[in-house]
């Protein structure tokens, strides 16, 4: 694959997905604690694309954020739970673009019958794609690196719908750097982001019907906030 969207393209795409989950109640407003014990003036579960409209757009978006980040990849692996079905839309859609990909998943439960193990679908060889919802500590991340390298792949690049762009912690203490920083510069694994905490800011303060989440989230970002 090869880039192919400008950098303007990408932000253009970046704040139509934005609002796309805010229209579809994916990325709400309030307070809401995370899992590093903040207060948050927003929070995304990519759990609640939940019909098969807005996951095929869903798919859309990543497809075409990958397409323009000019990531190469052999295989696209959905990482236990919420990785299954975006990497299987992911799959799909990115084959209905003509670029067909070999998809795997990995149980949490290894299964003792049958094919048994815990890895499902195309065997993982060569580049291996994981596509995820967010990077909240890099765990996840790890856990599935393991997987890959144990079946002789090679963990290549990340794709996730959302970067918060914010600190991430270790021993409950904020550290200087993200967990898209760390899977990036430290696990040397590119990361291809549909949108940013950025993008957000910038649709609140352009929107009349947002703006006045925007001083919340805008005083998140100052206090947590990291590039």
């Amino acid at each position: 694959m090869s880039a192919t969207g400008t950098v303007g393209q990408q932000d253009q795409l970046a704040l139509e997905f934005v609002q796309f989950a805010i229209d579809s109640g994916v990325l709400r407003f309030g307070q809401f604690k995370t899992k590093a014990g903040r207060m948050s003036p927003y929070f995304f579960n990519a759990g609640l694309f939940d019909d098969g409209a807005k996951l095929g757009r869903l798919a859309q978006f990543y497809a075409r954020a990958l397409l323009a980040s000019g990531i190469e990849f052999d295989v696209i692996f959905g990482p236990a739970y919420k990785g299954i079905p975006l990497g299987a839309v992911v799959a799909a859609e990115l084959a209905r673009l003509g670029v067909n990909k070999p998809f795997a998943y990995n149980r949490k439960e290894a299964k003792d019958h049958g094919e048994g193990g815990t890895l499902v679908g195309a065997p993982l060889a060569g580049r291996v794609l994981i596509v995820d919802d967010v990077i909240s500590a890099g765990t996840a991340v790890r856990e599935s690196i393991a997987l890959i390298r144990a079946a002789g792949a090679v963990p290549h690049a990340v794709a996730i719908a959302l970067d918060r762009q914010e600190k991430a912690t270790e021993n409950g203490q904020d550290v200087a750097w993200s967990a898209v920083n760390y899977v990036r510069d430290q696990l040397g694994l590119q990361v291809c982001a549909i949108a940013k905490l950025a993008h957000l800011l910038q649709l609140l303060k352009a929107s009349e019907p947002f703006l006045q989440h925007y001083d919340a989230v805008a005083a998140y970002r100052a206090r947590y906030g990291v590039e």
